[in-house]
């Protein structure tokens, strides 16, 4: 493997174009005004897997958008690695805040990115971090270097909830038979302070719907007489949080996995500067559950945010109006131990609940998954952690993540599998905010580090 750097070297021109030009097809699959762009995306992947040197590529139907399916079996009596990654994105919205269009791939500089980030919506979540696996497999297919088979599988909805792919993975057990599963759709620390993620919080997506009188009401003629819907959802959703900012939802956490002071101890050895937290934010201070550090609350501690918030009269200039409907998007993050279906129950009856009678609540799920993690004496782990050794020069730190990949937990119990988690991104890259980009550095590693794990998952699976 020693040629990997030479072979990035010669083809990094190429590398960086191939994702600039996947990176200009907005595949937001949270719009059906863009399904078209969806479906070309797909097209788009498809092809990168062809000419990486897959031998057998296929866009599998499914009751949404399509999943693209790879595979390279060399041997089957060697072990075989399945590749999952998505080919959508998120909206690019507020588009106002982007310094140049979502979809317009550009190189710029930046003082965590010397050497320059590719700035675009999807860089680094996940069209650029699912590509680099792609070229990591060019690499090996053309230069002989693949140790064991390799199986791909690209869906085309993670940032709407995975339905189909929960839909697909059940009917193609034996297509997607596999001794381990590699993603990368997260972070690591820094740059120079590598480290793998072992854990993921679970998610409770629902959408609250408050309604109040049959019609948008004079404010003057029926103020302080008529509940305001609006009103009556903002202090809903304050009182879910108490002077602790403990959740108040009965039942919340009874089966929140509450670590030792010693896994604690070991969390917070990893390197962070609240200061430089809280400068890169442009905050004064920070916030969050009573108790607990920064890093600790946004990773092993459950959360309840609300996305979003709309009611009224939003337009230019006043209409004084008392609005008959007002709506809320609610998030909960969950940890390992809590069933996000229970938790989204649990939300529900303690919403209707506390609604005064004055008003109508509705509470709508959207999607949701649970927890997950990866013990670090897996091999697979171990695999992960000697390849950036390899590249990187240190040993990486296990690290729990706050965000959420539903589908890991689908995985182990559809495919009985393990999933290592090798992501290249950074904290700051802005993925789902405006300005979202990759460093052409990371983006490049990635390469450089994943045949290594191909290399060290089939030594130590002897």
């Amino acid at each position: 493997m020693q040629n990997v750097k030479e072979y990035i070297a010669q083809h990094k021109d190429r590398f960086i174009n191939e994702l600039i030009e996947l990176l200009k097809i907005p595949s937001v699959s949270a719009d059906p005004a863009y399904n078209q762009d969806v479906l070309n995306t797909a097209d788009a992947v498809k092809d990168s897997l062809e000419k990486a040197g897959c031998d057998n590529v296929e866009i599998c139907e499914t009751p949404g958008y399509p999943i693209v399916y790879g595979e390279k079996i060399i041997d089957p009596n060697l072990p075989t690695v399945l590749v999952y990654g998505h080919y959508d994105v998120q909206p690019a919205d507020p588009i106002e805040l982007w310094d140049s269009p979502a979809f317009e791939p550009v190189i710029k500089k930046t003082d965590i990115h010397p050497e320059g980030a590719i700035f675009a919506r999807g860089a680094c979540d996940d069209k650029g971090q699912m590509y680099m696996h792609v070229k990591a497999l060019e690499y090996m297919t053309s230069t002989g270097n693949l140790p064991c088979n390799v199986k791909f599988m690209i869906e085309g909805e993670e940032e709407v909830g995975s339905e189909s792919l929960a839909w697909f993975v059940p009917r193609n057990k034996e297509k997607l038979a596999n001794d381990v599963i590699l993603i990368s759709d997260t972070g690591m620390i820094a740059n120079d302070i590598p480290s793998i993620t072992t854990g993921l919080r679970g998610l409770s997506y629902v959408e609250v719907e408050v309604t109040g009188p049959n019609r948008d009401l004079h404010s003057g003629l029926y103020g302080g007489a008529v509940a305001n819907p609006i009103n009556i959802l903002t202090n809903m959703i304050a009182s879910l949080h108490d002077e602790n900012n403990h959740i108040t939802i009965p039942g919340f956490y009874d089966k929140v996995e509450e670590l030792s002071r010693e896994e604690r101890d070991e969390m917070a050895k990893a390197p962070f500067s609240l200061q430089e937290y809280k400068d890169a934010l442009d905050i004064d201070d920070v916030h969050g559950e009573a108790g607990y550090t920064t890093n600790e609350r946004n990773s092993i501690r459950p959360t309840l945010d609300v996305n979003g918030i709309w009611g009224g009269y939003t337009g230019e200039g006043a209409k004084t109006v008392i609005a008959s409907k007002a709506y809320a998007k609610i998030s909960m993050r969950l940890v390992p131990g809590q069933d996000w279906e229970e938790i989204t129950e649990l939300f529900k009856k303690h919403f209707e609940s506390i609604a005064p009678k004055s008003v109508k609540v509705v509470v709508t799920p959207h999607h949701g998954g649970q927890g997950y993690v990866t013990p670090i004496d897996n091999i697979g782990y171990q695999a992960a952690s000697k390849a950036y050794q390899e590249t990187f020069g240190v040993t990486p730190i296990p690290q729990r993540s706050g965000g959420s990949i539903p589908i890991v937990a689908l995985f182990e119990q559809e495919l009985k599998s393990k999933t290592i988690l090798m992501g290249f991104g950074l904290n700051s890259d802005a993925i789902h905010s405006p300005n979202e980009h990759f460093g052409v550095w990371n983006y490049l590693k990635g390469i450089e580090t994943i045949p290594y794990f191909y290399q060290y998952f089939t030594e130590l699976s002897k």
